[in-house]
């Protein structure tokens, strides 16, 4: 064998095992151990593979959970060689908290701005211990875990945190009761190495570290539908083919289940006064290595963890192993299983974060793809606990901001410094400095959709997810479609608003505007105007200088096609000059079906009586699985679609719309554009097209699905300024107009989503009733003067527009 040729096999074997990791296809148990043992020789390599996966997976993400740390009780019947946590009974000292010290300690993390409430205790301490048995018949409970879910169930009750319960090895019963109370819990596998047991091993007297018992309670977990947190302790006697071991039965459990949604990379530390307090710490190169491991063996769906304030020097370093979260950081409370570490300090973790070019993100106490979408909701968190997660996070599932001065849609708070500067970022170009990170399909979508080409479904989705460097350089292209598109000049329209009537009997649990038999009257009293009514704001509207006015109102249970005649007859006689913008395509639809005709014949009638075009909302989100849960009762995508194609074909024209941030999420928004742009594509066949498309973020203060639980607060403005500038991307060349509603993105915000690939500001309004409804504050108008000084603030040009994007002389 010519020298070197052994090593260049071996080389060789482990790139292509390194290859096929990185291109996500499974390795069976025995190339992981292979992997393994080649990787001794170049750590290097699996530490780039590891990290290749974590960026193709997670992108700039490293997420960490801002909590509190509740030592139930620090009795345990087990014996570990390392730990100094548990303690002997003393009879001067309380076997448990009380929940009065309970709640005293969530509160203070309340008052942190914490979001999950830890519960770390001892195993099965009434096994052993005496008092802990008389305490806990004291507190009313035959067992510690009994007590712990009392403890959640407190919090929960009186606090705003999210019980995360890691207990130790627990049983089927005890893990379903703890179930209801909790969003995840816990259990750290440590090793499946039966040597440990033994006299002189890191876990001789301590019965429930048998790896049967503990792989049983990864089992029991699965079954139950919790997601779970394990992980491995590194450096305790077990060998490194230990730990791979150990990986592997996560990965088998996991692969059974779908339930470990984070997997924990712990080092050892040496402790005074325990059996190992000699014991030789891990080198951080170990430590790196056993995270590369965990990110290559496990599934990419599962989270890389390790805590900082165990490597207070080195723990940067992890990040080029493939770590993808710090774990759970407390303002507040020690880590009291390791209280010789203190936590790092927020703002150094973020330091350490970002100077690697990634971003820093908060999550609650359960990962992302646990939480994100109904139907993952439905499947892993217990009812009881689900309005709590869904107030709680973003689209994404990550944690959203709180409290006072937090910009939501329709609110008066300005939107985040953050996203001024990320739009400052955007335009000076930052996200191509070499180091910051931005994934390889999203750069490539971004490059394609440059290049004018269309982006698929999925390409779609994967740009709504970009954060960081990454939406830096969304809102760059975005901006550049905008003016390759229609140039510099902002438009706006002169119109009014007349919402007719507010009594409605659908259901849509987004809306508050509607006061009807099943509506929650939240609002303001029902009323219906007159057609002579309506024609007075019309004619009012025109005097003022404008040349719209836009029709829109709830479903009234008595009208037919003759009333929304009879309203469009008034208004043309008394202004025959204006243009009307009226009937959404449930109105057209329910007063085709109220007067036995087609929704081709009654738009013909409408269309002869004056109406020129049709706005574009009722759309919602063009998703039916998400249409069922915020409007069941409501036409469906291809009704919505329908109505808008016979308008088409009889010459009127329409818009689309987008209303977001109830339940739905990217996958969702990514659906509704492709079908906006289809249907667009279609309606270009016959003749002009959708004229505009106008996002509408959710206004939640007021709405009945959020006032019942089951929607979130609607968007965060990153990803209302996302979806303007995706819109923006995803319709190039086709629909040429993206407006932003200045109602609903507030004034300071209309200037930032201008500046990310908007180029119209809608219109002035004069009354505009259904945000406000929904608990809207902004203003019901805004003058053509207001509008063109918030042109001019960001260094634009406006221009007065009509219906249809035709110039008009002031």
């Amino acid at each position: 064998m010519p020298p070197g040729a052994g090593s260049f096999g071996v080389m060789a074997l482990l790139d292509e095992l390194l290859d096929r990791a990185t291109r996500f296809e499974p390795l069976t148990d025995d190339e992981v151990r292979r992997l393994a043992a080649l990787g001794k020789e170049s750590p290097e390599a699996l530490h780039a593979g590891a990290a290749a996966i974590r960026n193709d997976i997670f992108g700039p993400r490293i997420t960490y959970s801002k909590k509190v740390f509740i030592p139930l009780t620090k009795l345990c019947r087990d014996s570990c060689g390392y730990c100094t946590f548990a303690r002997p009974p003393s009879p001067t000292e309380r076997a448990y908290l009380s929940l009065e010290e309970v709640l005293a300690i969530a509160s203070a993390g309340q008052a942190a701005g914490c979001k999950e409430a830890l519960f770390t205790l001892g195993d099965k301490p009434e096994r052993k211990w005496a008092q802990a048995r008389a305490e806990l018949e004291s507190l009313g409970h035959r067992t510690t875990v009994s007590y712990l879910a009392a403890a959640c169930r407190a919090v929960l009750e009186e606090t705003s945190l999210l019980p995360h319960a890691n207990p130790g090895a627990m049983t089927g019963e005890e893990i379903e009761l703890l179930r209801e109370v909790s969003v995840s819990q816990g259990m750290m596998l440590e090793t499946i190495s039966e040597n440990l047991l033994r006299r002189g091993g890191a876990h001789f007297g301590a019965p429930d570290k048998k790896p049967a018992v503990r792989l049983e309670t990864l089992e029991a977990a699965g079954r139950a539908r919790v997601p779970f947190t394990t992980g491995i302790l590194i450096g305790i006697g077990e060998s490194p083919e230990d730990r791979v071991e150990a990986l592997l039965a996560i990965r088998a459990a996991h692969e059974r289940h779908g339930h470990i949604h984070e997997v924990i990379v712990q080092n050892f530390r040496a402790k005074s006064s325990t059996p190992m307090e000699a014991w030789p710490e891990p080198a951080a190169a170990d430590m790196r290595t056993a995270i590369a491991l965990a990110r290559l063996i496990l599934p990419p769906e599962v989270v890389i963890q390790s805590p900082p304030n165990l490597a207070p020097r080195d723990y940067g370093t992890y990040l080029d192993a493939g770590l993808s979260d710090w774990g759970g950081v407390s303002p507040v409370t020690q880590d009291h299983v390791n209280p010789e570490a203190p936590w790092p300090q927020l703002d150094e973790l973020r330091a350490v974060t970002e100077e690697r070019g990634f971003l820093l993100l908060q999550r609650t106490a359960v990962h992302p793809r646990y939480c994100a979408t109904p139907l993952v909701l439905e499947r892993w968190i217990d009812a009881g606990l689900r309005s709590r997660l869904l107030d709680a996070v973003d689209a994404e599932g990550y944690r959203r901001e709180e409290g006072a001065g937090v910009w939501y849609s329709g609110a008066e708070a300005a939107p985040p410094e953050r996203a001024r500067i990320a739009l400052e970022q955007a335009h000076a170009r930052a996200w191509a400095v070499p180091g910051r990170l931005i994934r390889g399909p999203l750069n490539r979508a971004l490059d394609r959709a440059q290049a004018s080409e269309t982006l698929s479904e999925e390409e779609v989705c994967l740009l709504f997810s970009a954060r960081g460097a990454e939406a830096e350089r969304l809102y760059t292209v975005a901006d550049e479609l905008r003016r390759e598109a229609v140039g510099d000049d902002v438009t706006y329209v002169v119109n009014r608003n007349i919402n007719y009537t507010n009594m409605c009997y659908f259901r849509c649990g987004f809306c508050a505007f509607s006061k009807g038999p099943r509506s929650l009257n939240l609002r303001g009293e029902p009323y219906l105007l007159t057609p002579e009514e309506v024609a007075s704001r019309a004619r009012e509207a025109w005097d003022k200088g404008a040349t719209e006015v836009c029709m829109q109102g709830g479903i009234h249970h008595s009208f037919t096609s003759a009333h929304y005649l009879d309203y469009l007859r008034a208004v043309k006689e008394e202004v025959p000059g204006v243009h009307v913008h009226a009937f959404t395509a449930l109105e057209v639809f329910q007063g085709a079906a109220a007067s036995n005709l087609s929704v081709y014949d009654f738009l013909a009638q409408l269309r002869d009586a004056g109406l020129k075009t049709l706005p574009g909302t009722a759309a919602e989100i063009l998703d039916d699985d998400i249409r069922a849960l915020i409007c069941p009762d409501k036409l469906t995508t291809s009704e919505w679609c329908e109505v808008h194609r016979a308008a088409h074909a009889l010459g009127l024209r329409s818009n689309a719309t987008i209303m977001f941030g109830t339940v739905e999420g990217p996958r969702n928004w990514a659906r509704h554009l492709e079908v906006v742009r289809r249907l667009h594509v279609e309606l270009s066949s016959v003749g002009p097209g959708l004229f505009e498309f106008v996002p509408l973020p959710f206004v939640h203060m007021a709405a009945p699905i959020y006032l019942k639980g089951k929607a979130r607060r609607g968007p965060t403005f990153e990803e209302a300024l996302k979806m303007h500038a995706v819109a923006r991307i995803a319709l190039h060349g086709f629909i040429p107009n993206i407006q932003v509603s200045w109602v609903k993105m507030g004034v300071e915000g209309s200037k930032l989503a201008l500046q990310a690939g908007c180029n119209d500001l809608g219109g002035t309004l004069m009354n505009e009733n259904i945000s406000r409804a929904a608990g809207a504050s902004h203003g019901q108008g805004l003058e053509a003067e207001e509008m063109e000084a918030l042109v001019r603030s960001i260094g634009r040009t406006a221009r007065r527009r009509t219906t249809l994007y035709e110039a008009v002389s002031c």
